[in-house]
């Protein structure tokens, strides 16, 4: 049984907004399948080979304490100064998002 359908082929396809012919959709059916066959037997293999009593002792997440390292308006006459167009204490920048 394969593990990609036709379907799933044909919305990837659609995803990457490339079209297929149903020759190739029949043809990536097989090999996708057959690709993720392999990596599912190779993350078996990879948890089987794990050993899960390697770490001796508690685990807990060591990070750095948050520090501010620059005062604040520090920068900010500076990077203004370098900007085309600025309001106020703001860059104006190019609108490059469309909001429908």
């Amino acid at each position: 049984m394969p593990l990609m359908t036709k379907e799933e082929i044909q919305h990837l396809a659609k995803l990457a907004r490339i079209e297929l012919t149903e020759a190739e959709i029949t043809k990536f059916t097989v090999e996708l399948s057959a690709i993720l066959s392999y990596v599912g037997t190779v993350q078996t293999l990879a948890a089987e080979a794990t050993d899960n009593t390697s770490v001796v002792g508690d685990r807990y997440n060591i990070v750095r304490p948050d520090v501010v390292t620059n005062q604040a308006d520090g920068y900010t006459p500076e990077l203004l100064a370098e900007m085309p167009q600025t309001e106020g204490r703001y860059m104006v920048v190019k609108k490059i998002l469309q909001t429908e």
